[in-house]
């Protein structure tokens, strides 16, 4: 399957466990992975047989930056869902959500959810 990659897209949101995720916000970083046909869009050069990557953006930049959730995997679900909701092309997708500055003790550089999902 043909795919569309879209790296390293950053939101701000207010998501997490803790009050005080939730009252000052932190940044989140977002992958996806978009599989769909794009042998036609290709052919014809005709952004009708894709899809749109702003649209991808601006659908990825509600659900992140809108309601709050607490858990990054409910981020990724939401997403996944919203996307098939909104692209009748899209086949499969895979989603991985980056939080950088989560608050638990030690040091590394991120800690992420990643998940595949298909339209069913």
């Amino acid at each position: 399957m043909d795919k569309i990659l879209m790296n390293k897209m950053e939101f701000y949101g207010y998501h997490g466990l803790f009050p005080e995720e939730n009252k000052l916000g932190q940044a989140f970083i977002v992958d996806l992975e978009l599989e769909l046909d794009l042998k036609k869009a290709g052919e014809t050069d005709d952004m009708n047989e894709s899809i749109n990557y702003g649209q991808i953006y601006e659908v990825t930049k509600q659900v992140v930056e809108g309601e709050v959730k607490y858990l990054v995997e409910a981020i990724a679900e939401d997403l996944a869902a919203k996307l098939f909701e909104r692209f009748d092309k899209l086949h499969a997708v895979t989603v991985k959500v980056i939080k950088p500055n989560p608050p638990i003790p030690g040091h590394y550089e991120s800690v992420a959810i990643e998940i595949y999902r298909e339209r069913t």
